[in-house]
């Protein structure tokens, strides 16, 4: 058998040797390696080593492609991830619109957004949507139920409209004890913390949807864009346009006490 280098056939065991007695082997094995690390360390949610091994990758296919092609083949591997992890999701975690949602909007960051300046930071936002769309949110184990309960209800129902007087009566206390034993429990009022999960959700629209600002703020049930920008830059420090904008900005969570029994 031969294969055609150009115009000259060479015979297939020295196509090998040639490609041997280059680094090729040594790149390529260095390639899959990485890239096993980094599914593995994702599965895992191990978000600080998944980032770590990213950047690792985006390095690997740089180096290997040519200075005119850097860009395509870090954009070709980053469509050529989101498509394995895509199928990761659905078949570990039975979830074929989560997989769906993930590499559609994935292939649109990549495809409107990818530069050579920007591909580890967006590679970071990658593993950030993954752990966001696979990912639960831990349930609050708070020793007071009432306190419990109003979490649970805050951290699932996040885009429906509530008010403390709501929350009130559906949890059939006065306004004054719930506010009072919400902070006593968490260390933070109880509009502070529907306001915090407001952001923390709203987030993701802004990095991973093309929806206007404005459009988020009504979705979180902001009384205007005006009120969402304000709540926005006190607990991120940005506004939701330069959030929005700057990849390389860390996501806001909080995180509420741990109570001793």
């Amino acid at each position: 058998m031969s294969v055609m280098m150009g115009e000259n056939p060479v015979s297939e065991n020295k196509f090998v040797d040639e490609i041997k007695n280059n680094d090729y082997f040594e790149v390529v094995e260095q390639f899959f390696e990485t890239e096993e690390k980094l599914l593995k360390q994702l599965y895992r949610f191990e978000k600080k080593e998944a980032k770590n091994a990213a950047k690792k990758m985006i390095e690997i296919v740089s180096e290997a492609s040519k200075k005119d092609n850097e860009l395509i083949g870090i954009k070709y591997y980053l469509i050529a991830l989101t498509g394995i992890i895509a199928r990761h999701i659905r078949k570990e975690h039975s979830a074929t619109k989560k997989a769906l949602s993930f590499n559609a909007t994935s292939l649109i960051l990549i495809e409107q957004r990818l530069t050579i300046d920007n591909a580890e930071n967006l590679a970071d936002e990658l593993i950030e949507f993954f752990i966001y769309i696979v990912g639960e949110r831990k349930p609050s184990l708070l020793m007071h139920h009432t306190v419990n309960k109003v979490v649970q209800y805050i951290d699932k129902e996040v885009e429906v409209p509530m008010s403390v007087e709501g929350l009130s009566e559906m949890f059939d206390v006065s306004t004054s004890h719930l506010s009072r034993i919400f902070r006593e429990h968490t260390g933070i009022t109880l509009v502070e913390y529907i306001n915090v999960r407001k952001v923390e959700e709203s987030q993701y629209y802004l990095r991973f949807s093309d929806m206007k600002i404005s459009d988020v703020s009504d979705r979180f049930n902001f009384c205007n864009q005006s009120y969402f920008t304000r709540i926005f830059k006190k607990y991120t420090g940005e506004t939701p346009r330069r959030f929005r904008n700057n990849l390389a900005g860390e996501y806001f969570r909080l995180t509420l006490p741990l109570e001793e029994k």
